[in-house]
């Protein structure tokens, strides 16, 4: 099969990109040269079609619009799909929603963007597999953000997803759709995405668990990129046990991951998870508080629940780690010239790395991010010209700063964890909002979609494992409280999450929806 070839234009076009002079004539000259060299994908294309290429499988699924029936707008697709074999049961009879970045074989995903509408993969993620083979059910795919570049939740091109605690209110994002799913009670289990805080932050607004693992703990192999050095999956759950018990299963490496280190011990995270805080120390970080868009009611709740700690033997006390602040920063221009020359320029998967791509899904978005461009949220759009302007007008310096200051940001906070076992401060500086009406401003529009992963998005370039309990309520809206820990010491941020669900008697629910999840 022959892969598509450049006439004269198209090879001018690419002259022009890399500063060439070319006559006409040249053009043409290198046009007939370039179609020489391209055999070579002519090649590998027969090659990877007869040895790699993947045959979906045939699932049944139904596509689930927002309704009667999907009342939150947080179902993307509904399935009921289970191993016939598992190997294990440790997840036997718990139903999981998939956030709709990581892929399900047979089943559509949309990464909740006209962009990608319509594909469906051939391979599924890891951490399916590994869930399906522990017994879980998957039940669906949940909404997510408009290619996950939100912290709210009204950028998905299927709708709005609503908080369960008032259908008027963020649910938060970009994984918001399986944070509704888990706090409504539609799902047991959730699998979410994060690369700025889209599994804390939903968890935050929505009164239940988020944990993101340590980079790299768990493998991101067939889950949607942003950028290869911020992206995390982890769980979404009601209670820290069950964080925990997904974490065990999904953890450890799977050799087609490059974000992954060379070595990984497994671990069974509920182990020691009830041993309490007696002698731990604990430091919460006052420029997690204050923030210029910081309710006064959360700063209060969360630092009244870090005191709760004492009560339970822990040394609690404040401390400060002034990087933080400029931790948002360094991140903010990863995220965004990463984002636009890997997630945008480079079709998810970019260049230049090891592991499992999907050319399948490159091939796709490739042409529907051009098709659909103008049908982008605000938030890709800004990621696109900002990134772009990084990259190209300013040759990625930028981005390579922000790299050589990253391991200076990851410093400060191991300092801190030098001398305390966890750090805590607040999730999100305020509780969920209400979702915004049609036709809002641009600049509303972004600060509704970006203003509240101030606290979030520094432990996705530090890589630090972060989890967000609920601490309390504010006009009856959860608080987020976040417990970072040191890297691959997961199992001390869950201990320590768990020991506050147990001081607490338990977190809150909302008033489960009428509608069956079913």
């Amino acid at each position: 099969m022959a892969v598509l070839r450049p006439d004269g234009n198209d090879i001018s076009a690419a002259a022009a990109h890399f500063g060439l002079t070319l006559t006409r004539a040249d053009c043409d000259e290198f046009a007939a040269l370039v179609d020489g060299a391209l055999g070579s994908y002519d090649v590998v294309d027969d090659l990877y079609e007869a040895s790699a290429a993947p045959v979906a499988p045939a699932r049944t699924y139904d596509v689930v619009p927002p309704g009667e029936s999907n009342p939150l707008g947080a179902w993307y697709v509904r399935t009921a799909l289970t191993e016939d074999a598992p190997g294990d049961t440790r997840l036997a009879g718990r139903r999981v929603a998939i956030k709709d970045n990581v892929a399900v074989a047979g089943v559509p995903m949309m990464n909740g963007s006209r962009s990608l509408e319509g594909f469906v993969p051939a391979r599924d993620a890891t951490v399916v597999t590994k869930l399906l083979d522990a017994g879980a059910e998957i039940a669906g795919k949940a909404v997510c953000e408009d290619l996950c570049f939100s912290g709210s939740s009204f950028t998905p091109a299927s709708g709005p997803v609503r908080n369960p605690w008032d259908r008027d209110r963020e649910a938060g994002g970009s994984s918001g759709g399986s944070a509704a799913l888990v706090a409504n009670g539609d799902v047991d289990l959730a699998i979410g995405g994060d690369q700025g805080g889209s599994i804390r932050i939903p968890a935050s607004f929505c009164g239940i668990v988020g944990h993101k693992p340590t980079f790299g703990l768990v493998p991101y192999t067939g889950a949607f990129p942003i950028e290869r050095t911020i992206d995390h999956v982890g769980p979404i759950t009601r209670t820290v046990a069950d964080a925990a018990l997904v974490l065990s299963v999904i953890a450890g490496r799977d050799g087609l991951d490059p974000r992954q280190p060379d070595a990984i011990t497994p671990a069974d995270y509920l182990s020691g998870i009830a041993d309490g805080v007696r002698g731990l120390r604990i430091g919460v970080v006052a420029e997690g508080f204050g923030h210029d868009a910081s309710q006064l009611e959360v700063d209060a709740t969360v630092q009244d629940a870090a005191l709760r700690f004492a009560d339970a033997g822990a040394v609690v006390e404040q401390i400060s780690i002034p990087w933080h602040r400029d931790a948002f920063h360094v991140w903010n221009v990863i995220a965004t010239d990463g984002g636009a020359y890997q997630m945008l320029d480079g079709n998810g998967y970019g260049l230049n790395a090891g592991g499992l791509y999907d050319p399948e899904q490159m091939a796709y978005f490739a042409g529907g991010r051009v098709e659909f461009a103008d049908e982008l949220s605000e938030t890709v759009k800004l990621v696109a010209l900002c990134g772009h302007h990084g990259v190209s007008a300013l040759g990625g310096a930028s981005y390579g700063k922000a790299r050589n200051l990253v391991p200076l940001v990851r410093a400060a906070y191991d300092n801190a964890l030098h001398d305390y076992d966890v750090l805590v401060m607040p999730t999100v500086p305020y509780v969920a909002t209400e979702l915004p009406s049609a036709g809002i401003d641009r600049a509303t529009y972004l600060t509704k979609a970006l203003g509240m992963i101030v606290n979030a998005a520094p432990l996705d370039v530090t890589g630090h494992p972060a989890l967000s309990v609920p601490a309390g309520l504010v006009d009856g809206l959860p608080v987020g409280m976040m417990i970072i820990g040191k890297h691959f010491d997961d199992a001390t941020v869950l201990r320590v999450g768990h020991a506050f669900e147990e001081l607490s008697g338990g977190f809150a629910t909302p008033q489960r929806d009428s509608v069956s999840a079913r």
